[in-house]
């Protein structure tokens, strides 16, 4: 199996200082790559001159996470590509469970890692921590992460089981699976495009899994932080884009659901005196109405849905029912 991390980077001259030696000293058996997004620092330089042997691909244009790597992944000859954040931390023998993993169970198309916290190491990591599932709404959470309450790792999810989506924080995908897709949507730019990504392949019957055996560690929001009006935009926007595009069942009936939460989202972030992210979650309503014709006929294009949630509203079962532990 050849096997090639690709790391995205932008102006991220710093956080590859930190974190490329410990990728380039337990990658041995994997190619690795820096995808440059036109930086504007020195990033290229950098890799240049202290590593010469990375292998670089210069994209045109910052496109974002999605069409970043659409970009990028073109130029990458392998037959399973891994996707790898810049302010990641691998560890020693990361790889062996994923390709173990492959082998055993070859039908696989994405796997995940566990996600532990880089700043708190005893801790899983808000972006995907031990595997992805969503709710009927197109909520989000994880095992280890339910909204902002975060698990210590005490070896509950050290398992290799099914999931139904792998952060793109740490996301390995078999490069013909990633070319069946046509990729990720560029339309997302950046955040849940990892999300619309797996929702399709479980469309199409591929499974996903996670392997606890294997553990990197994720810094988190270190290109675009929680407290971010954009990042709340893009989590709001994207998440009723990749919702319309894949969801079975009555799409209205499901829209006009989220648009009673997503309203009290808003009036919680204007209470609680943050009016830019209330601002943020409108203005990710106009620019979903606005896209919803393309939204449409992408989903009209989807003819195999699946029931995708377990969970009928997370939301609700959080915030109301104070369940705020994964129970499967």
């Amino acid at each position: 199996m050849k096997l090639a991390i690709v790391i995205l980077n932008w102006n991220g001259t710093q956080l590859l200082k930190q974190f490329l030696p410990s990728v380039i000293a337990h990658s041995k058996e994997a190619d690795i790559y820096v995808a440059d997004n036109a930086s504007t620092d020195d990033s290229i330089t950098f890799i240049k001159t202290h590593y010469p042997t990375i292998k670089i691909i210069q994209n045109n244009e910052n496109g974002g996470y999605a069409k970043g790597y659409n970009d990028a992944l073109q130029h990458v000859i392998a037959d399973v590509f891994c996707l790898l954040n810049s302010d990641v931390e691998v560890t020693e023998n990361w790889l062996t469970p994923i390709v173990e993993t492959f082998h055993t169970y070859p039908h696989t198309a994405i796997i995940q890692p566990k996600i532990l916290d880089y700043k708190n190491k005893a801790f899983f990591e808000y972006a995907g921590a031990a595997g992805g599932f969503i709710d009927k709404y197109g909520y989000p959470y994880c095992r280890g992460r339910i909204f902002d309450t975060i698990e210590k790792d005490n070896g509950q999810y050290n398992d290799t089981t099914e999931i139904f989506w792998a952060t793109g924080a740490c996301l390995f995908i078999k490069s013909e699976v990633f070319k069946k897709l046509d990729g990720f949507d560029a339309h997302f730019f950046a955040h849940m495009e990892e999300i619309d990504l797996c929702w399709r392949a479980k469309n199409q019957g591929y499974p996903i899994k996670y392997v606890g055996k294997s553990s990197v560690y994720h810094v988190g929001g270190a290109t675009l932080n929680a407290i971010n009006p954009k990042k709340t935009y893009l989590n709001f926007r994207n998440s009723l884009f990749m919702v319309t595009k894949n969801a079975k069942g009555n799409i209205l009936a499901i829209i006009f659901v989220r648009l009673v939460l997503d309203g009290i989202a808003a009036i919680k972030f204007l209470v609680e005196l943050k009016p830019k992210h209330t601002f943020s979650i409108l203005k990710a309503h106009f620019n979903y109405y606005y896209n919803l014709s393309r939204l449409l006929k992408q989903r009209k294009a989807t003819k195999n849905k699946i029931i995708y949630y377990n969970k009928t509203s997370v939301v609700i079962d959080y915030f109301v029912n104070k369940n705020m532990y994964y129970k499967s």
